[in-house]
C-alpha cells in the first residue's frame, strides 16, 4: 500500500493534478464520544471519510465511508463545514495523484455496528472530545476537529 503525504503551503509539494470531492464524518455517540480512526497510509488520527463516488449523494458517501473504515453505520445529522484550500495538497505515492483539497465535513450519530479496523484504519476508537487534542493528526484534520469542537457557525473555506 502506498502512503498519503499532506502538504500545506509547501513549495516542495507536487503540482495538483486532481480534485476529488470527499467527506469527513464526525460520528458522536450517546456518551458524547467521537469516532476516530488511525489511518494505515500515514499513521495519523482522523475521522472516517473519503471520496464521493459517481452516482452517490454526499450523505450516501459519508455513510458508506464510515462503515467501510470503522464498522459503524451512521445517520447524518448536520454539517461542520466545507474545506477547499488550494494550498493543501494530498499526495498519494501509490499512483502519483496530487489532490487539491475539497472536503465536506458532516456530523452523524451511530445507528449500529461495533468499531473494527479495516484496510484503511489500523485502530478505531470512541474518544471523549477532550482527548482529541492529544492525538497526532494532519493540520487539515486538526482544523476540522477544532471547528467541530467549537460548535460555532458552519465553516466555509
Amino acid at each position: 500500500m502506498g502512503r498519503r503525504i499532506d502538504y500545506y503551503d509547501d513549495p516542495e509539494a507536487p503540482q495538483a493534478n486532481s480534485r476529488v470531492p470527499s467527506v469527513n464524518v464526525f460520528v458522536v455517540n450517546a456518551r458524547d464520544e467521537v469516532l476516530m480512526i488511525r489511518r494505515t497510509d500515514n499513521g495519523n488520527w482522523a475521522v472516517p471519510g473519503g471520496a464521493i463516488d459517481l452516482g452517490e449523494s454526499v450523505p450516501q458517501a459519508a455513510i458508506r465511508e464510515t462503515e467501510e473504515e470503522s464498522g459503524i453505520t451512521c445517520e447524518i445529522t448536520g454539517i461542520v463545514g466545507t474545506y477547499s484550500d488550494p494550498k493543501h495538497i494530498v499526495y498519494y505515492t501509490s499512483d502519483g495523484e496530487a489532490r487539491q483539497e475539497f472536503s465536506i465535513a458532516l456530523t452523524a450519530r451511530p445507528v449500529s455496528g461495533e468499531p473494527r479496523p479495516s484496510s484503511e484504519s489500523k485502530e478505531v476508537v470512541w474518544l471523549p472530545k477532550e482527548k482529541l487534542a492529544e492525538l497526532t493528526m494532519d493540520r487539515s484534520m486538526r482544523l476540522r476537529v477544532d471547528h467541530f469542537l467549537q460548535g460555532g457557525p458552519t465553516h466555509i473555506g
